[in-house]
């Protein structure tokens, strides 16, 4: 009976090793913008990634707000099957001077609808392509974005980046680097393979899954030892 009770004990504390481990990583699933830089200047294709978070509840709608303090002249949107795109513009208070002319009104919001068989289901993500440029000179464009599930709950993903502070709801942020920053970059790349933002993210998934190794293996130990634990102990005499 002891070494029942032992065997079931190093099984419980491997199985809690892991969902520790792992927890972070699925607790950390928010809207993202893949690359998540880009060069001032130059023209660019994003994709906005939406994880679902919700065991009861499917994603309908997502809301991008482009920012028009540091405008983009040029805005469009990739066809999603299933879903309906719809843009908005604003009047800029500076124009945007172009090879064609001025630019006085530029997109300030892009829409996704799914349709009734298109929403992203529990354990799910979608993925939404948006070309920009030229890009703003400036350090980094926040896009502030609107989740909307179909239970009627909307997650606000507007959180600026603040330093020293974890967001809970962090917006998208892409970050611009000026074009002589790029120099360095490119004779490195040159060398060595770059990282690309989804091999990023499967590094990130990598680790996750060594670190649930590792809790497997720790908890399996705790076994061992209390099987070796258990054979050492004198069997009590008549």
């Amino acid at each position: 009976m002891r070494l029942t009770h032992v065997v079931r004990a190093g099984v419980a504390a491997a199985a809690a090793a892991i969902a520790a481990l792992a927890f972070p990583a699925m607790a950390g699933a928010h809207v993202t913008v893949n690359p998540n830089t880009a060069v001032q200047g130059g023209y660019t294709k994003v994709t906005f990634r939406v994880p679902n978070e919700r065991d009861d509840a499917s994603t309908t709608k997502l809301e991008v707000a482009i920012p028009t303090d540091k405008p983009i002249a040029s805005v469009s949107v990739k066809p999603v099957q299933g879903w309906t795109a719809a843009t908005e513009t604003s009047k800029l208070a500076t124009p945007i001077k172009t090879d064609d002319g001025e630019v006085t009104e530029a997109i300030s919001k892009v829409t996704w609808t799914a349709d009734a068989n298109s929403a992203i289901k529990p354990g799910q993500f979608q993925e939404f392509d948006v070309s920009l440029g030229p890009l703003p000179q400036t350090d980094q464009i926040v896009f502030k974005a609107l989740q909307t599930y179909s239970s009627g709950e909307v997650v606000r993903w507007i959180d600026e980046p603040a330093a020293g502070a974890e967001a809970e709801h962090p917006a998208p942020v892409l970050k611009l680097s000026k074009k002589a920053d790029t120099t360095a970059a490119s004779t490195t790349s040159s060398a060595a393979p770059a990282l690309t933002a989804d091999s990023g993210s499967s590094s990130n998934n990598g680790t996750a899954i060594g670190l649930g190794i590792a809790g497997l293996i720790l908890g399996l130990a705790g076994l061992v030892v209390g099987v070796l634990a258990y054979r050492r102990t004198p069997s009590p005499t008549a």
